[in-house]
């Protein structure tokens, strides 16, 4: 099937092995599961409202079976409006997300302080999948690179877009591709051997100051990585418009 689930009905998905992680054959990449979190959160949007900000909770290995997601308003308002969405495995919840929907007014006049746009498209690199790294969530994305990537250390900036859906049978929001490949920037700009070490994400924030449009998604990334174990991977995102928001993720670091 081409797409990362399989709707059941009434809030259940089939996760197909386009969900896989670099990490397990048995677990998904963290992008699918906060895209499909981010699809439900989208259902509890109000109307005139733009998302301001996403962060997805970890709890444990999200696995490649059947999930259930549900959301729910935890703060309503005209102005800012508190969403809370939850993804659970086999009873038991996997991630939950949370996310501040904002009243949008123009500001046009006012903006200020966005990055530079990336380099266009055409202009990167067709990219591949390194050896020693697992298939499924990467080969289900098309991957072009403007500087660095997967494999290579250090900082990257690279382009990125879904090959599949997100459910099958319909085509992804902006947000939810937004989310899919923000959960990357850790990947792309790794600075460790992945057959050697662990740098696991234990959660996901995405800030955006507009919705993000057309399929490809741009992250400029780079990893910190400090003394105790502990990192931090930032990214910018764009889209083919350019910059739309920032991501951030913490980082479980140790040896395999």
């Amino acid at each position: 099937m081409d797409a990362f689930y399989e709707p059941l009905g009434a809030d259940r998905f089939r996760s197909t092995p386009h969900t896989a992680g670099p990490w397990s054959a048995d677990s998904q990449h963290l992008g699918p599961p906060s895209a499909l979190l981010a699809r439900q959160l989208e259902l509890t949007a109000p109307a005139s409202a733009s998302l301001g900000r996403m962060t997805v909770e970890v709890l444990g290995p999200v696995p490649i079976a059947e999930l259930t997601v549900r959301s729910w308003v935890a703060r309503p308002g005209r102005s800012v409006q508190l969403s809370h969405a939850e993804l659970s495995a086999g009873g038991r919840p996997v991630a939950t997300a949370a996310a501040w929907w904002i009243a949008t007014s123009d500001s046009t006049e006012v903006a200020a302080g966005l990055p530079a746009p990336l380099p266009p498209v055409d202009s990167a690199t067709p990219g591949s999948i390194p050896t020693g790294w697992r298939s499924g969530y990467l080969q289900a994305m098309e991957w072009r690179s403007v500087k660095g990537g997967i494999g290579q250390s250090g900082p990257a900036t690279v382009w990125i877009r879904q090959r599949v859906a997100l459910v099958d049978g319909e085509t992804p929001t902006g947000l939810q591709r937004l989310m899919a490949v923000a959960d990357s920037g850790n990947g792309v700009s790794s600075r460790l051997d992945l057959r050697e070490w662990f740098f696991i994400n234990t959660e996901l924030t995405v800030h955006t100051w507009r919705p993000p449009a057309g399929e490809w998604i741009g992250l400029d990334a780079n990893t910190t990585i400090g003394p105790q174990g502990l990192g931090v991977a930032t990214s910018t995102l764009h889209d083919q418009d350019g910059p739309v928001g920032h991501g951030s993720q913490a980082l479980l670091v140790r040896p395999r």
